[in-house]
């Protein structure tokens, strides 16, 4: 850590920590730490006036920001250069949208052109009857898929999508059961084309395409990959091949052609106008600076709760049925992220990184997890998201019902409650950020999950780590291949495990 970086620590941790009570003195609060972003789905508010960020400890945060190099390696990201130290990568997703190196950029065009011809041809029948999807991936292969698809196809889909990524038989057993082997596709996903519970799954789904008929089953399979010469070898024909970039990492895919089923299920010009909504939440994280940066002032937040309040978990809960899987999201994005215990030059952190990422659905949380929030003896930050405008057609009186307790939750948090009765006392001052959209569609969408892409890489700039690899992921998948091996032996706990399992 450098003088420069420790002095910033020490200073913020000197600050007087104020109640919101007190900070809400301030009739200015709310303009100042509360705005809207016009985006091309509409505009979003992001209010983070209910935590306790202040003049005092955003200004330190700022030189925080300046010391650690923010808009240095900010621009570096877009840029292209290799800010992905330990595996000498790029890092480019944002060119998947538009915005970025220039023949990165022109590369992402062309390959979602050839994305956009199959998709067409696709759903003009040139692969026959297509009725299903059974998009078969892991991680970031699947859990971007499932959240756009499950949130953006509540009116219908051009095809239904099912989403496959455990290696547990009864995942895929099901979604093969709710299709027709004579109208349905498989898109296998994974960007070296050797995950193993990937092509298990695939090898699966392709005896289940046989067995029941289909004469040739490999030309029922769309691959999705940076590796297309494998899936041209596993016997996919290069015209169903969808390439996607080496730089792109897994939980950043589903701008590729890991969006694949998103844009077979939407149609292509929704999954464009998804592009567009991320790529306008690039251009204001790229070009916006200081504290109006919105994904830089929710780190400073992050910080400020995990660094200096001790908090050791952060919630996030969806006043939206449609973005139910959202949380689960989120917990990749983040822990894979920056869960990590060396910076990015490899000496140890000075204190920690990601927080455990968890949430739910309002209001089904309120009555499973709300009890801790309110009255537990954790600090635990929210996050609440919503929209404005309904997803149903129903009595408007669900939508109103559903909007005032989102916003009444975060309320109670802050505001707590005495009471003579000390179990019926509520302790208040505790923090909650609210984004609330007009509506939820595609372009909203995308800026939000683009919103919390660059919110992660905010703080891992100002945690000095490197946010792009995710080691910690392999060792397990090592030590499981190495049983599927034989031969190794593994401590007695493990070793009576596997025999009691009869796989020794």
């Amino acid at each position: 850590m450098s003088d420069a970086i420790a002095a910033t620590w020490q200073a913020l941790e000197a600050l007087p920590k104020r109640t919101l009570k007190d900070l809400f003195a301030d009739k200015a609060r709310l303009e100042r730490w509360s705005g809207k972003l016009d985006l091309p789905g509409g505009a979003v508010r992001f209010d983070w006036s209910k935590t306790h960020l202040d003049a005092d400890n955003a200004a330190a945060f700022l030189k925080l920001a300046e010391a650690t190099g923010f808009v240095q390696k900010r621009g570096a990201m877009f840029a292209g250069e290799v800010i992905n130290v330990t595996e000498g990568r790029a890092v480019e997703h944002t060119a998947l949208r538009g915005v970025g190196r220039e023949t990165s950029t022109e590369e992402a065009f062309a390959l979602h052109l050839r994305m956009k011809s199959l998709v067409e041809a696709i759903h003009a029948g040139v692969l026959g009857e297509v009725k299903h999807l059974i998009h078969i991936g892991i991680g970031g292969s699947a859990l971007g898929p499932a959240l756009a698809i499950d949130a953006l196809t509540r009116d219908g889909a051009m095809a239904q999508v099912h989403v496959v990524s455990n290696i547990d038989g009864c995942a895929l057993e099901a979604a093969c059961k709710a299709c027709d082997p004579a109208t349905t596709l498989i898109a296998v996903a994974s960007k070296t084309f050797t995950t193993t519970e990937t092509m298990t799954n695939a090898h699966s789904a392709l005896d289940w395409l046989e067995a029941n008929g289909v004469a040739d089953p490999y030309g029922r399979v769309v691959a999705l990959t940076a590796y297309p010469d494998k899936a041209v070898e596993w016997g996919v024909d290069e015209t169903r091949v969808l390439p996607f970039s080496e730089s792109v990492g897994g939980r950043y895919s589903l701008w590729s052609s890991i969006g694949f089923p998103i844009a077979l299920a939407l149609g292509w010009e929704e999954f464009a106008q998804f592009l567009d909504g991320a790529a306008a939440m690039d251009r204001h994280f790229l070009e916006t600076q200081g504290l109006d940066n919105l994904p830089l002032r929710a780190a400073f937040g992050d910080l400020y709760y995990s660094r200096l309040r001790g908090c050791q978990t952060r919630a996030c809960f969806a006043y939206d049925e449609r973005l139910r899987l959202l949380p689960s999201y989120l917990q990749q994005l983040e822990m894979e992220s920056n869960g990590k215990r060396v910076k990015a030059d490899g000496s140890p952190v000075d204190g920690p990184t990601a927080p455990i990422t968890w949430g739910g659905v309002g209001t089904d949380a309120q009555h499973a997890v709300f009890q801790l929030l309110h009255q537990g003896t954790n600090l635990v930050p929210v996050d609440f998201i919503a929209a404005i405008a309904p997803g149903d057609d129903l009595d408007p009186a669900h939508h109103k019902s559903l909007l005032a307790n989102c916003f009444a939750q975060g309320a109670a948090l802050m505001a707590g409650k005495e009471a003579k009765d000390p179990a019926r006392a509520y302790p208040g001052d505790r923090p909650s950020a609210t984004i609330l959209c007009e509506e939820l569609n595609p372009a909203t969408l995308g800026a939000l999950i683009a919103f919390h892409e660059h919110r992660t890489f905010a703080n891992a700039v100002l945690m000095e780590i490197n946010a792009f690899d995710q080691f910690g992921v392999e060792l397990g998948k090592e030590i499981a291949k190495a049983i599927d091996a034989g031969g190794t032996t593994f401590d007695a706990s493990t070793e009576a495990l596997l025999r009691e399992a009869g796989i020794k």
